[in-house]
């Protein structure tokens, strides 16, 4: 133990006098008034950027109860890509490397042995090529599998981020495609995380090397994948979903403060679970999931797929209304957490379709105490765990010739384990 009882109570001390400057008894009823006065719809510089899709209402139902009900999917499948993390060489090589892999509910284990692997490689040595990697996705494991190299734009300052960024992305988009096309997706397909790659649609709006990238042709083979499986999805009735586990936007908030309302939470996340963890007498409910209507979203990371954004230049084949990102959230009482979830209107605009939805994400959420089934497999399949992060970097430095760069976290962690 790092800290003696003496230090612990001096810290509480110094959070008693934090807290005795802190007030929140006011921030339920903020909460609720900008829910009902200021979120539906929201304006953004003369725009719509959130509104209600049917009923702008809070909703809530026994755990117990949503466990057991009925789900309206009969079967499902979740993807997921997990990453080795971005690794520096000492020859000068940042590479990442991500796994893409789909959990199915009932289990189909063909399917769970199936995966995508991309390595995506960095060379600030403009006159570094690869003459024997082929351009492309190639299989491998008797068919069941594909894998890919991928060279990411040159950037001193964000290679760790492109390396990882364009990796996770590409896996996944590229997998579930892939798998929904050969047609062994039917009923409900749930990607582990956000409908669309928003952490590459944010490059549009930050630094002016980033911009450039954003609107080159790597990031928007990427985009292209996710908005051709969105089609995909349409035009086979099969609805998608993106459940988030860890929602970190802030652009609800932000627009709030610029308009004059002082949001005292530090990001939606923040904003919602203060809406959803509270019963109408003001006590935390713990029996109960609540939930949000749906809203449809046209700012910020959503701003490019909506009706009148460029999509980063992909064009759009189908009616662009129809990829506009709609959400809701979610609160889990028993582990005290919020997800989002999210789908394209194509889909929540029929209140019959919205409604299954609903259905089917709240039941699992209650029968879990967390994600869909589905989404938990794929995230178990898709994982590369500490071991195999270190077998992978031996490799790496067996074939290149060069040891990864040690940091002295590396010593730090391996004297820990």
């Amino acid at each position: 133990m790092t800290l003696d009882p003496v230090h612990v109570d001096t810290i509480a001390y110094l959070a008693s006098a934090i807290a005795d400057g802190v007030d929140d008894a006011d921030h339920d009823d903020l909460a609720g008034t900008a829910w009902a006065e200021w979120l539906d719809p929201l304006h953004d510089d003369g725009r719509v950027v959130l509104e209600s899709l049917g009923d702008h209402e809070l909703r809530r139902t026994p755990v117990e109860d949503a466990a057991l009900a009925d789900r309206p999917f009969e079967t499902s499948h979740g993807v997921d890509s997990g990453t080795l993390n971005p690794t520096s060489f000492k020859n000068g090589l940042v590479l990442d490397v991500a796994q893409a892999a789909m959990g199915a509910e009932p289990t189909d284990l063909d399917l769970h042995r199936a995966r995508s692997i991309v390595v995506t490689v960095h060379a600030n040595d403009a006159t570094v090529v690869f003459p024997d990697v082929p351009d492309g996705w190639m299989p491998y494991d008797d068919g069941n599998s594909e894998r890919r190299v991928l060279k990411v734009p040159r950037s001193r300052r964000f290679a760790d981020e492109m390396v990882h960024e364009l990796a996770l992305s590409l896996a996944e988009s590229h997998h579930a495609r892939k798998h929904l096309e050969r047609g062994e997706v039917s009923d409900l397909l749930v990607l582990d995380g956000p409908l669309y790659p928003k952490r590459l649609l944010n490059w549009a709006t930050r630094d002016r090397e980033l911009r450039e990238v954003a609107h080159g042709e790597t990031v928007q083979e990427a985009v292209r994948t996710y908005v051709r499986l969105v089609e995909s999805c349409i035009e086979r009735g099969v609805p998608v979903l993106g459940f988030v586990k860890n929602p970190t936007s802030g652009y609800v908030t932000r627009t709030l403060d610029r308009k004059g309302v002082e949001a005292p939470w530090p990001d939606d996340a923040a904003l919602f679970t203060r809406l959803l963890e509270r019963r109408p007498d003001g006590e935390r409910a713990d029996d109960a999931i609540t939930f949000t209507s749906w809203l449809r979203s046209r700012g910020g990371s959503d701003a490019p797929l909506a009706s009148d954004g460029d999509a980063l230049g992909v064009e759009r084949d189908l009616d662009p209304a129809g990829y506009e990102v709609t959400f809701m959230h979610v609160y889990e009482p028993r582990e005290d957490v919020l997800f989002k979830v999210e789908a394209p209107a194509a889909f929540t605009d029929d209140p019959a379709a919205r409604e299954r939805l609903t259905r089917q994400v709240i039941s699992e959420v209650a029968a879990e105490a967390g994600p869909p089934t589905p989404v938990a497999k794929a995230d178990e399949l898709a994982r590369i765990g500490v071991g195999e992060t270190k077998a992978l970097r031996g490799k790496f430095e067996e074939r290149f010739g060069a040891e990864h760069l040690r940091t002295y976290d590396d010593v730090r962690w391996t004297e820990s384990e």
